[in-house]
């Protein structure tokens, strides 16, 4: 396993990959930083770890809607990205592993996280 370092929101990561696992990684990272970034760009979140969370949430409700639409064909269940690009590009490997998300799980813990912070924003 190696290590990449990557950029999100301006801020470097240092990010363990395996070895064939790089080009998806780096996907999944843009993703997450143009989240980010229309998020601060909005002007109305301020805390990076909010942003974070509003991204996560964002990635994952649209993965959740796609998984819930009927389709005819597998394009028409593929997620989008913010930018209406689908979510893992040209990588099926990464497309399958956000399928396989516990998207719920992921929703209950943030949920539960936030229920002690007592507020979103």
């Amino acid at each position: 396993m190696k290590q990449v370092e990557v950029t999100i929101l301006g801020q470097s990561y240092l990010l363990a990959c395996p070895d064939d696992g790089q080009e998806a990684l780096l996907q999944a990272v843009a993703m997450v930083d143009r989240e980010m970034s229309a998020i601060r760009d909005a002007g109305k979140v301020k805390a990076r770890e909010r942003m974070a969370v509003l991204a996560a949430l964002n990635l994952a409700y649209r993965l959740a809607e796609a998984q819930a639409a009927p389709s005819t064909s597998s394009a028409a269940a593929t997620a989008h990205d913010a930018a209406g690009a689908p979510v893992g590009g040209e990588n099926p490997e990464l497309a399958r592993s956000l399928e396989a998300l516990d998207v719920q799980g992921l929703i209950r813990r943030l949920d539960e996280v936030l229920a002690e912070d007592g507020r979103l924003l």
